[in-house]
């Protein structure tokens, strides 16, 4: 039973606090998709009985058959926060609802292209970490890729059901392996974050505060030390918990949880807290997050995996969990699941981290503004972002296409960051190339329809605030893969997304017959459309060229465009990887060509970047669109160029962005310019 409609979702939509849009990045099968289920469980849009075994995000047959997640999916939850919970927010907040709008993202290195795409359009991540195989390459590409978008972690510690049913570790081994996670992910934060004075603050992730949570997806359970060191307030404290204001409350637990990770003792004789591993007669105290935390969670296991049956039914009835006539019968494994779902609910605890610490667009569109718009900081546009301004002129990023189930149409999918769009308004569709004051690249149409993504559903819906996530229908012809969408006329591009792989694998395609030559290329064409990543290129000797980031993606890549965009049989070559050449050195000869007229003498000589500057280009510090003088001026300083050199630059290559520099060093050279 869904417990919400399109029409409480775009009332929610007008509380831009009451947002929270994130994704969930990992490495390779760390869970995100198994994970995300209990999320959308709790949503009551599948059953939680089937969730872990779903993978509702995994919405293609390929998804489901080889177990991976290829393309990122996006999904709306709404979830009710209780008045006791409220208090913990401490940004701006509007009423009980919230609206979240996830967005599950593949592992494999081969899509990480996908995972930029969703990383635009969130604010905030959970990052899931296997604790059995700890931080790995992709955790940290995919966190670096994050910070660098100036998004906010919180981190999910899966798996624990195999840390304790196969690496049977004792309570101190698995307290030492969560520490080392936490210290290696904040290594990654702080190497590639911005200091705590930065415009974010402080976004380290800490159990303290309640931004780590620990459990298991498959297994649906999960929680934060918030859950744990709620219950102990209900039973340490003299008058109820009942009577406590909201405030009060929210103050005891979060004292509570400080006292529940660290080097902080129990002394259970007397029943206190202790900041000493050892008593005054040398008794050695637990710590307590194995003794409070950890250790109830492994009686549980223990009782029900070695079939005690008494010992099971009085902690079940200690715990205070009510099972249903059906789960009472099971035995295992499956009791096992039964009863630490019903204990600690998985989507009720990450969702409360969700919603209590990522923040809403509001909060987060005032610093990812100068990172995200190409404009001056001050004009209207720009305002509109950093205020998250409804009323402001419409910005919209646009960062994929999804497929249709109308063969060779697509969605386009993206995220209104200020004004608000609705079906039928005209607006201007900027693509990638566009320059201000020009005419390329830009098409002035009327958007078809606007609709909200639901996995593997879309609903309609009028109109969008900014602040959310929604697609748009009728502008794919416009677009290639990305592009900004406003009204506001003097407006810049939003800045084009950095993937941080690149098309290196190249593969030739032809048809088998032919006479399907057309269907090839109009394929070729779509199957460019639906990933961010590929490059449909045609050789000067007339071959079709594919190239993806590595064997799986072209695999993948192939496979859609045999099945669905071109619908023809192909013959494919071997993968390639493609070369890169450079220069080493400057050369010690001027190469000459002519005109055929042979009145016109080209002069061509090569020589190699100064250290340093190719690295500056791939950041963006260098680029093809600076003001001519500030940009000779950062060459002449930095790498000692001449500035009369610095400032005739004529164009940087490829695509306009790439690190070569042609540069005309002629003088006093006669229409040189015309």
């Amino acid at each position: 039973m869904v417990n919400f409609t399109v029409d409480q979702i775009r009332a929610i939509m007008d509380k831009k606090s009451n947002i929270r849009n994130m994704s969930v990045i990992a490495h390779v099968d760390h869970g995100k998709s198994t994970l995300t289920d209990s999320l959308v469980s709790k949503a009551g849009i599948i059953a939680s009985s089937r969730a872990g075994e779903t993978r509702f995000t995994d919405t293609r047959k390929d998804e489901q058959e080889r177990c991976i997640t290829i393309k990122s999916t996006a999904i709306s939850l709404y979830y009710e926060l209780g008045d006791n919970d409220l208090a913990f927010i401490k940004q701006s907040k509007d009423g009980n609802g919230f609206l979240i709008n996830l967005i599950d993202s593949p592992g494999h290195v081969d899509f990480s292209s996908e995972v930029t795409a969703a990383l635009r359009v969130t604010d905030g991540a959970l990052v899931v970490v296997d604790c059995v195989s700890g931080v790995c390459v992709q955790t940290e590409t995919v966190l670096r890729q994050a910070i660098a978008e100036r998004i906010k972690p919180v981190l999910m510690m899966n798996k624990m059901d195999r840390a304790l049913l196969e690496l049977q570790l004792e309570t101190d081994e698995l307290y030492q392996t969560f520490q080392r996670i936490v210290e290696n992910v904040n290594v990654i934060i702080s190497t590639y974050g911005e200091d705590e004075g930065g415009p974010m603050g402080n976004i380290m992730i800490d159990p303290v505060i309640g931004t780590v949570g620990f459990g298991s997806g498959l297994h649906g359970w999960a929680f934060t030390l918030k859950q744990f060191a709620e219950m102990y307030v209900a039973k340490f404290t003299a008058k109820g918990v009942s009577q406590l204001s909201p405030a009060e409350r929210c103050k005891k637990v979060e004292d509570m949880m400080k006292k529940l990770w660290g080097d902080r003792y129990f002394d259970p004789s007397a029943g206190k807290f202790s900041k000493t591993a050892t008593g005054p007669d040398g008794q050695k105290f637990p710590r307590t997050f194995c003794q409070l935390v950890l250790d109830p969670i492994f009686k549980v296991f223990d009782a029900i995996m070695n079939f005690k049956k008494e010992e099971t039914a009085k902690l079940i009835d200690k715990l205070d969990v009510k099972l249903d006539t059906e789960d009472k019968e099971k035995e295992g494994k499956p009791l096992l699941k039964a009863v630490m779902r019903r204990w600690l609910p998985a989507g009720e605890a990450l969702l409360q981290m969700i919603t209590i610490h990522l923040p809403s667009p509001v909060t987060a569109q005032k610093y990812r503004c100068e990172l995200l718009y190409e404009g001056p900081g001050d004009d209207e546009a720009a305002m509109g972002i950093k205020n998250c301004d409804p009323k402001a002129p419409l910005i919209m990023y646009i960062s994929k296409m999804v497929p249709t189930s109308d063969k060779g149409r697509f969605y386009a999918f993206g995220r209104v960051f200020s004004g608000c769009v609705s079906t039928g308004l005209k607006v201007r569709i900027m693509g990638p190339n566009f320059t201000p004051g020009k005419k390329e690249d830009l098409y002035i149409k009327p958007i078809q329809r606007t609709i909200l993504m639901m996995g593997r559903y879309v609903e309609p819906i009028e109109d969008v605030p900014c602040g959310n996530i929604v697609g748009l229908v009728g502008v794919d012809q416009f677009l290639v893969k990305t592009g900004t969408i406003t009204t506001f006329e003097q407006a810049h591009n939003m800045r084009v997304m950095k993937f941080s792989v690149s098309p290196v694998v190249r593969v030739a395609v032809e048809a088998k017959n032919p006479a399907d030559l057309p269907k090839l290329v109009e394929g070729l064409k779509r199957l460019a459309k639906s990933d961010p990543m590929v490059q449909c290129i045609i050789e000067e000797s007339g071959e079709h060229i594919i190239a993806g980031a590595g064997e799986l993606h072209l695999e993948i890549c192939l496979k859609d465009l045999e099945e669905d965009h071109a619908c023809i049989p192909l013959k494919k070559s071997d993968p390639v990887v493609s070369y890169r050449e450079t220069v080493i050195e400057e050369s010690d000869q001027m190469c000459l060509s002519k005109s055929p007229n042979k009145h016109n003498r080209l002069f061509m000589k090569s020589r190699p970047f100064p250290d340093g500057l190719a690295e500056d280009i791939e950041k963006g510090d260098v680029t093809a669109r600076q003001e001519l003088k500030a940009r000779a001026r950062y060459l002449a300083d930095k790498y000692e160029w001449e500035v009369a050199e610095a400032r005739k630059i004529w164009c940087f290559g490829p695509d306009g962005t790439g690190p070569n520099l042609l540069i005309d060093v002629t003088k006093g050279v006669q229409y040189l310019n015309e």
